[in-house]
C-alpha cells in the first residue's frame, strides 16, 4: 500500500483543491465545482447557500461519506505534529480501512435535528460515540462540556424533556466529547428560533477556539455567520442548459472579519 501520511508544519485541518462532483437524475445533470477550500484548526468556516446549491454535497465529501468525480488535492490533518492524510490517495488506492479510521477518529457531526437517541439520557448520548469507538470518557470531560454548553443540570434527563435548543447543545457536546479535530454541522440551527440560533453559533465559535477544533457549518442564513465565522464560502450557480446546471463554490468576500 502506498504511503498516505506525511508531516507538514502548520498544516490546515482540511485542504481541498480542484474538486468536481457530478450527479445525474433522470435527464438532469448537476455539477459541483470547488476550486479551493481550506479550514485551519480553531477556525469556524461557514458554507452558505440556498437549497440545491451543493452545500450538503460538499459537506458529505468532506465527511468522507461521498466520493467526488474528480479531485486534485484533498488532505485532512489527523493528529498532532502536522500529520496529514492524503484522502485523494486513499480514494485512489481504495483504502477503506484508512478512510474508516479517519471517519472514526477525526470527525464530529451535528445533524439538523440533533439526532439524540430518545431512549438514552443526555449523559449516555454524549458518551455514545466514544463508547462505540471502544473508549471511555471521563466524567470530568462530560461534565465540563455540559457546563460549557449550559447543560449542567440536564445530564441525567431524557431528550424528550429538553427544549430544541438544549437538544442541539447536547448534540454539539456529543460531537465534541471524543475530541475530534473537525466538527461538521449541517444546518444545526434550522429547527430553532433566531435567538437560540445565534446562541448555538456563538457556542460553536467559542468551542472551536477553546478546543482548537476546525468547524465547518452549513447554513442558508447569512446573518448568523456575520461576525462569527472566520471565513465563508458561497455558491454561484450557472445554468448550462435546460437539464445541466453547475454550481461553483468560492470564498465569500466581505462577510467575515
Amino acid at each position: 500500500m502506498a504511503s498516505v501520511v506525511s508531516e507538514t508544519a502548520f498544516a490546515p485541518m482540511v485542504c481541498l483543491e480542484g474538486l468536481v462532483k457530478t450527479r445525474s437524475q433522470s435527464e438532469s445533470v448537476f455539477e459541483l465545482e470547488v476550486p479551493g477550500f481550506t479550514v485551519q484548526p480553531g477556525q469556524m468556516v461557514a458554507v452558505i447557500g440556498e437549497s440545491g446549491c451543493g452545500k450538503s454535497t460538499l459537506l458529505d465529501i468532506i465527511a468522507l461519506v461521498m466520493t467526488p468525480s474528480a479531485v486534485a488535492r484533498f488532505e485532512i490533518a489527523n493528529g498532532a505534529a502536522g500529520m496529514v492524510s492524503d484522502v485523494a490517495a486513499l480514494w485512489a488506492n481504495d483504502d477503506e480501512d484508512a478512510l474508516t479510521a479517519l471517519r472514526r477518529d477525526a470527525f464530529g457531526y451535528v445533524l439538523q435535528t440533533g439526532g439524540l437517541l430518545p431512549f438514552l439520557s443526555v449523559r449516555q448520548n454524549i458518551c455514545l460515540p466514544a463508547r462505540i469507538k471502544g473508549r471511555r470518557l471521563s466524567q470530568a470531560r462530560v461534565e465540563g462540556l455540559a457546563k460549557s454548553l449550559g447543560l449542567a443540570g440536564c445530564l441525567d434527563r431524557m431528550p424528550v424533556s429538553l427544549s430544541i435548543g438544549q437538544r442541539q447543545r447536547a448534540a454539539i457536546a456529543r460531537a465534541l466529547a471524543h475530541q475530534p479535530r473537525l466538527l461538521l454541522a449541517d444546518e444545526p440551527t434550522a429547527a430553532v428560533d433566531k435567538a437560540r440560533a445565534r446562541s448555538i453559533m456563538d457556542d460553536m465559535q467559542r468551542l472551536a477556539r477553546e478546543e482548537s477544533v476546525a468547524v465547518v457549518v452549513v447554513t442558508h442564513d447569512v446573518e448568523l455567520i456575520v461576525d462569527r465565522a472566520d471565513a465563508a464560502y458561497t455558491f454561484e450557480t450557472v445554468q448550462l442548459s435546460e437539464q445541466h446546471s453547475r454550481s461553483i463554490c468560492r470564498p465569500a468576500e466581505g462577510l467575515c472579519p
